[in-house]
């Protein structure tokens, strides 16, 4: 007889360890992890390894159960979550064992089903998984307790169909089965004892899966699971962050890049990954139900939003646009420019030395590209873009959101103000709830105001930390300003380069890329410690959370990363003083000084590296962190093949959302939306590369969600919430910023009062502008200490301003034109305010808050709801009175007769 060969041997002894491993796991069922722990051996020898690996790869294979599995192993109970833990034997191993052993025993009291798999049959051999699944009784019991609305009748209301160049918009169209996957429904809040009127044709599927694991998650976060110090711990956030479990996550429905398989359900993460997630169909429009039936309501909310805004900026980027190629179109016909650098105008311009000592005098013809450069956003559309801005900000204020609010309303939105579990737990004292007149946990006063100090010290020192890191950078670009002049003087073959390349742009353009480090180093350290003064803070309710959050982080960010742009916008070149009697920074360095054409430039210059580098930065870290840190787990796993994962072995090698992940994409967009807003009218191309960002946006977030992150709990929620303010506000303030601009930074202002009341030339009434604009100063009258330290032969040099001349009575005080010109931009201030405003009212009483389509769809749902549930009650009526339902009719029927022949008798 021959012997077995070595395959025929290594497949015997994985059947006889698959046995034992089965017998092993059919026990764990029953038993706590605290029991479990007892029936695993010990971890196999390093020698060992190489066979283990083989007879995992065996059991796989022959594993009768597909490895994308969504089942517990009788292949009929659904997998809602998934808990896992490893035994940690170094520190408080017994501890978090018993948390476990009790956590566990108080879910299965609870209603739901629990199966562990045990740590030998997982990739690492060292994790163990405690899969959850809610029976029937307690899905129904808590959709009640949660007021989870489900359909009761098909809905009669047709689809709205847009109509106008509806077969224009084929191409951006998805399938209607990917965009519409379900009928709409009436739906009425579930009640157990009403099953028979909801729609249930299969128990198993009744629940969508976000309802499931939202479900699963409200017991998970509520559980008890010990008495510790005196005090009820419990709350699986807690038991994560002591260790006791190292994640908890509800399972994706498969593999996002193939469809899956029977017994399996429908796929959803593919068709999202397919319809939705790729970069390829970033012109197509978003299957909004689909990601709201996923994911649930509140991310489903954040793509709605971000998908209008985008929308809208597609017009704000038209306009934009074309106000830039207006610019580009003038250029060259620009007066002004013209004279700047014209050889006989601003080539014979001696201009005062823009530093002491060591720069030297300059002619005003050098800033000839300069001039051209900045007529390209400073010119006549510039006040017309920032007008249209007002009011396109306006309109997708009173758009966007009825639109956001509409197809998701719901009456849940009493579970914002839940308590926190955390709350809960550290609460002793209880306190009758003035509304519900019941006892409900109470955190005294005195216990939160020594974190509100705190939090506002912190929230002030780093806002005093931003500004002085701007200061900082002002002393760089004043320190570095001088040594860039005196370099590029003395080297020969920067002479042509110095043409568009000045000592002004290069400062200005190293001193931006410092700033934007510096604000890049600064956010990332306080959002940790914003985090974490929140979370100390103790708010009440999750609600009450993510607005302390935000108004932290909102005003931190406000502050870092504006406030480079507000010093550029109105404080540079502002006090500069006079030749002669400069201003000077800690009496050491002398202030920053713009351009003859202005300080519009560089705040353009500022805004573009900011904003764009921002957006593309935060674009890198979001697509490249989530694939790096993926692939590094997948790579540590012994294996090294996702193809011999379990379904939630895949889940768990993915990065965690967590319950912050929406609040830092808000938080993006809004600050996006004050560059796009704030100083749009220094920069009309910030609404393209706005739309440019969101389009490569709402893809990377699609695709990392789908595709890098676990699936997020399902969350409920009716609006964007606090955010919704937080850009109504940003919308206000910028009226005013833009209006400043156009008055204080733009040149606009003081050439509209030369052309009306200083020009003497009819035929070209901007003509001697520029000459009219400088001011002279007698070289004479400079100070020892500022007078270049090379001898010329000219007398006078000139600088911008408007001041008496030399030989005048009051020699460099303001002349009347600059209180001409100051009156001009108060009153341009004053009428293009209330101009926007007043359009800005008039839309908001003109454009609904909901559209009439809407309410009426709302208006008729709740009639049919009503009716519907009236028709069951009377039938449920009859059958208990036993009455003979024709009968019942045609008694109604001549009771009616007969109130309406008393009627027409009368």
């Amino acid at each position: 007889m021959e012997e077995p060969d070595a395959l025929e041997l290594e497949e015997e002894e994985v059947r006889s360890n698959s046995q034992d491993t089965a017998y092993t796991l059919q026990m764990s069922e029953s038993l706590s992890s605290r029991e479990t722990s007892f029936l695993i051996n010990e971890e196999p020898t390093p020698a060992k390894r190489f066979n283990l690996f083989l007879r995992r790869r065996l059991m796989f294979q022959k594993s009768q159960q597909s490895k994308d599995s969504i089942f517990f192993r009788d292949g009929i109970r659904q997998i809602d979550f998934v808990l896992s833990y490893v035994d940690d034997i170094k520190k408080d191993a017994d501890i978090k064992a018993e948390r476990r052993k009790e956590f566990e025993q108080n879910l299965i009291k609870s209603g739901l089903e629990l199966e562990i798999e045990d740590k030998r049959d997982s990739e690492d051999g060292r994790t163990y998984f405690v899969k959850i699944h809610a029976p029937w009784e307690v899905l129904a019991t808590y959709a009640e307790v949660l007021g989870i609305k489900m359909p009761i009748q098909e809905s009669d209301i047709p689809r709205t169909q847009h109509m106008p160049f509806n077969c224009m918009l084929t191409p951006v169209k998805l399938p209607e089965s990917v965009k519409y996957p379900r009928p709409e429904y009436f739906t009425v809040q579930f009640n157990r004892h009403r099953q028979e009127l909801f729609l249930i044709d299969d128990k198993a599927s009744f629940f969508k899966s976000s309802s499931r694991n939202r479900i699963v998650y409200y017991i998970l976060s509520r559980c008890p699971f010990g008495i510790e110090d005196g005090k009820k711990k419990f709350g699986i956030e807690r038991l994560l962050n002591s260790n006791t479990y190292s994640s908890a996550y509800p399972l994706h429905d498969g593999q996002y890049w193939k469809p899956s398989e029977s017994p399996n359900p429908v796929n959803e993460r593919h068709i999202l990954h397919k319809n939705w997630a790729r970069f390829s169909y970033f012109y197509k429009e978003q299957p909004l139900d689909l990601i709201r039936d996923y994911y649930g309501e509140k991310i489903a909310i954040y793509f709605v939003f971000l998908g209008f805004y985008t929308e809208m900026l597609s017009i704000a980027a038209v306009v934009g646009l074309a106000c830039f190629i207006y610019g580009l179109l003038s250029m060259d016909n620009n007066p002004s420019s013209m004279e700047i650098c014209d050889p006989e105008i601003g080539g014979q311009m001696i201009m005062c030395p823009l530093c002491d000592q060591v720069c030297d005098y300059w002619r005003l013809n050098t800033t000839c590209w300069a001039s051209k450069f900045a007529h390209l956003f400073d010119n006549e559309s510039t006040v017309f873009f920032a007008i249209f801005m007002g009011i396109w900000e306006t309109r997708k204020q009173r758009t966007s959101f009825p639109v956001i609010k509409s197809p998701y309303q719901t009456s849940e939105e009493q579970q914002q103000h839940q308590l926190r579990p955390e709350f809960e737990a550290m609460c002793k004292h209880r306190k009758m709830n003035t509304i519900t007149k019941e006892m409900e946990p109470h955190m005294p006063l005195l216990r939160h105001i020594p974190w509100y100090f705190l939090s506002g010290a912190t929230v002030t020192l780093w806002m005093a930390l931003v500004v002085t890191s701007m200061v900082a950078v002002i002393v760089y670009r004043l320190s570095v300003f001088a040594a860039f002049a005196s370099f590029m003087e003395s080297e020969a073959t920067l002479q042509e380069v110095k043409r568009f390349f000045t000592p002004q742009l290069a400062t200005s353009l190293t001193g931006s890329c410092l700033n934007f480090i510096v604000i890049l180093i600064l956010n990332f350290f306080y959002e940790k410690i914003s985090a974490w003064i929140t979370k100390m803070e103790l708010p009440r309710t999750y609600q009450e959370y993510e607005s302390s959050l935000t108004l932290k982080m909102f005003l931190f960010q406000f502050v870092n990363f504006y406030s480079s742009c507000f010093y550029v916008a109105f404080f540079k070149g502002k006090f500069v003083g006079y030749p002669g009697k400069y201003t000077y920074l800690f009496n050491v360095w002398r202030s920053e000084e713009c351009d003859p054409g202005g300080c519009l430039v560089e705040l353009t210059t500022q805004l573009t590296i900011i904003m764009i580098g921002k957006q593309i930065f935060t674009n890198i870290k979001e697509a490249i962190y989530p694939l790096v840190f993926n692939w590094w787990r997948r790579r540590k796993a012994r294996t090294n093949s996702e193809k011999l994962y379990s379904r939630w072995e895949q889940d768990h090698d993915l990065q965690c959302f967590g319950q912050l992940g929406l609040f830092y994409e808000y938080l993006e967009t809004v600050i996006q939306f004050g560059f796009v807003t704030l100083f749009v009218a220094s920069f009309p191309l910030a609404p393209l590369f706005a739309l440019m960002n969101n389009i490569v946006e709402i893809r990377v977030d699609a695709w990392k969600l789908t595709t890098q992150y676990r699936r997020p709990v399902a969350a409920k929620a009716h609006s964007i919430g606090v955010w919704q303010d937080i850009l109504a506000g940003v919308a206000v303030l910028s009226v005013a910023t833009n209006a400043f601009i156009v008055a204080f930074t733009s040149d606009i202002i003081p050439r509209l009062v030369y052309y009306y009341a200083y020009s003497t030339n009819t035929t070209e009434p901007l003509s001697g502008y520029v000459n009219n604009s400088l001011s002279i100063f007698l070289i004479a009258d400079f100070p020892n200490h500022t007078v270049p330290l090379e001898k010329r032969d000219f007398t006078t040099c000139r600088y911008q301003d408007y001041r008496n001349p030399p030989g005048s009575e009051n020699k460099y005080l303001h002349n009347m034109q600059f209180w001409h010109v100051l009156a001009a931009k108060m009153t341009f201030i004053i009428i293009m305010e209330h101009i926007v405003f007043l359009v800005k009212f008039l839309l908001a009483w003109m454009i609904p808050d909901v559209p009439k389509d809407v309410v009426d769809r709302i208006k008729r749902e709740k009639i049919m709801t009503v009716r519907i549930l009236h028709d069951f009650e009377l039938n449920k009526l009859k059958e208990k009175l036993g009455l003979n339902p024709n009968e019942f009719a045609k008694h109604v029927m001549i009771e009616e007769n007969k109130m309406q022949l008393a009627k027409s008798t009368i």
